[in-house]
């Protein structure tokens, strides 16, 4: 079952200990203090656990590229309301009861600048929603998937810079902007980390003086489709091909190229470090 940890309790199961990698919390301890979502179906967790197992096997080599298959499927498997992500209860819940493995499997310890000792950055079990271990999976499926279509969550998650770098920044918030900057990867415009982050730069200061809602109008989310498929039960989280998201409606196509154009435009113009020289993705 799902449960929601309060911040209150936090400190004391983020321990040194843990951090190095060297312990989990008490299950029993958090249990005590958490607050149970419901005996609703669809905050059972069974599942999850079962999907979050299946990823460190199936990635053991290659945790940075699970990202990308984890997101959509971790979505379609834990399904909130946006309310109900906006609680960080939830997500501490998840990683320091129900996977701290995965957490210390996704983000091993590594030398700290406070203690040069390996440990993992606190900000994983206990961040914001774009750097603590699952939130910023969930939060990228909703953000950059397309109603029900989820290839752009794993286009999206498949570049670290631009997962790492994107989904803080408010124009993530809006539908339109989310796809025509995933098109940008998708049709190879974009490749390296320096030129994801120059083109990051671009838009989000664009979109200071631009309203990209007036440029490229985005149909309304149908709440009632979306709630619908939150509390449908009961449905296979697929590991061969793409689970459905919530048939809330999709994005407008000509809204998506209209703003490629733009985006395309300023991106020739942002200034770009070491253009000519090819980087390698980091781990967000």
């Amino acid at each position: 079952m799902l449960g929601s940890l309060p911040g209150t309790e936090v400190s004391k199961h983020l321990t040194a200990e843990l951090l190095a990698g060297q312990t989990y919390p008490p299950p029993e301890a958090i249990d005590a203090v958490v607050t149970w979502l419901s005996d609703h179906e669809r905050h059972q967790a069974d599942e999850l656990r079962a999907l979050i197992e299946e990823t460190m096997e199936r990635f053991s080599g290659a945790r940075t590229a699970s990202d990308a298959w984890l997101a959509p499927r971790l979505h379609a498997s834990l399904r909130l309301t946006r309310r109900e992500a906006a609680d960080a209860g939830i997500w501490n819940y998840l990683a320091l009861r129900l996977a701290p493995d995965y957490v210390l499997w996704r983000f091993p310890p590594r030398k700290a600048k406070e203690t040069s000792e390996d440990q993992v950055n606190a900000a994983r079990f206990v961040g914001q929603y774009h750097t603590q271990s699952f939130a910023r999976l969930w939060w990228a499926a909703e953000l950059f998937r397309d109603g029900p279509n989820y290839r752009p969550v794993e286009i999206f998650c498949g570049n670290q810079d631009m997962l790492g770098t994107t989904l803080r920044l408010d124009i993530a918030l809006h539908r339109a902007t989310a796809q025509a900057l995933t098109q940008l990867l998708a049709r190879g415009i974009v490749h390296t980390g320096r030129e994801v982050n120059a083109l990051a730069k671009a838009v989000n200061a664009a979109g200071t003086t631009l309203l990209f809602e007036a440029l490229a109008e985005t149909a309304p989310s149908d709440a009632g489709a979306y709630r619908d498929w939150v509390d449908r039960v009961g449905v296979h989280i697929p590991y061969e091909r793409l689970p459905e998201g919530p048939p809330d409606g999709s994005v407008p196509p000509e809204s998506i190229e209209r703003l490629l154009a733009l985006f395309e435009t300023l991106f020739k113009e942002a200034p770009v470090r070491g253009k000519d020289n090819s980087d390698e993705d980091t781990t967000a």
